[in-house]
């Protein structure tokens, strides 16, 4: 006999992820899909890999999805992103704030544009995705698809607990996005609104290559962490697939560590 097929979580709705044509923001596009959602993959460069992506997702015949290109930084972008997400699939259950970049620095070298840049993109872009989603999820009101009103995820760091010296700016945001989120995940639990954070440890993606991509660099890096591997981004996208469906409707204001304990310090775990 065929095992019955396990219920997709996430099917009638529509979901939106901010940087989803590369590395985490991919694996989470991929996941909500795969569990029945239509998926804006939204991009700032690199069209080609965002269409493929969206062909693949398509092809697979589970959600439905579709590129749509916006600088998050730009509240002009973000707005009408939104505009053409709504317009697309009617509206929006789900926004994923993945959209993140690194501009690396000592604090003495750092420029103001390096500095301006990873908290217009990591930060403010965070507020300006959340905002646009409650109004959206408030003008529509509630549907029969969700115990909630709608469900917002932001990709936080281990470096909104963990400093981080030469990466202040970086580390800065995702401290930012950790109260941004516990503010407004307080604010809109009455309305039915989750909010809630992913916080991911060392992920093999482009963002972080030169930290992994050599047999020296890799063996340094799971030094760090007590499971004794790096991370992928599916190991995130299961995640956020679960924090956007049912299952976590009790769910609210949590930043949840996926990193393979590299938030217990492990240097700490012989005595220092």
């Amino acid at each position: 006999m065929t095992p019955p097929s396990t219920p997709q979580r996430l099917a009638g709705q529509n979901a939106l992820v901010t940087g989803a044509n590369s590395g985490i923001g991919e694996g989470i596009a991929r996941e909500l899909a795969a569990e029945g959602a239509n998926v804006v993959v939204n991009y700032v460069v690199q069209p080609d890999a965002a269409e493929k992506i969206c062909a693949e997702i398509n092809a697979a015949g589970a959600g439905k999805a579709f590129p749509l290109q916006a600088d998050v930084s730009r509240e002009a972008d973000v707005t009408a992103m939104f505009a053409a997400a709504v317009k697309h699939f009617g509206t929006l259950d789900i926004v994923c704030s993945n959209a993140g970049i690194q501009r690396d620095s000592r604090l003495a070298d750092m420029t103001l544009a390096q500095w301006e840049q990873v908290i217009g993109v990591n930060l403010t872009g965070a507020f300006l995705c959340a905002r646009e989603a409650v109004r959206e999820f408030t003008r529509r009101g509630m549907r029969d698809v969700s115990r909630a009103l709608g469900k917002i995820i932001f990709t936080s760091s281990v470096h909104q607990e963990i400093p981080w010296g030469g990466h202040c700016n970086y580390a800065t945001t995702k401290g930012g996005i950790m109260q941004l989120m516990e503010s407004i995940a307080q604010e809109l639990a009455p309305q039915k609104i989750r909010v809630n954070s992913i916080c991911p440890g060392a992920i093999e993606t482009a963002i972080n290559r030169k930290a992994w991509s050599t047999p020296a660099a890799a063996t340094a890096l799971k030094k760090l962490i007590p499971c004794g591997r790096i991370g992928v981004p599916a190991d995130i996208a299961r995640v956020a697939a679960w924090l956007a469906s049912d299952e976590s409707d009790y769910i609210c204001g949590a930043s949840i560590y996926v990193d393979g304990g590299m938030t217990l310090f492990p240097g700490f775990a012989t005595g220092g």
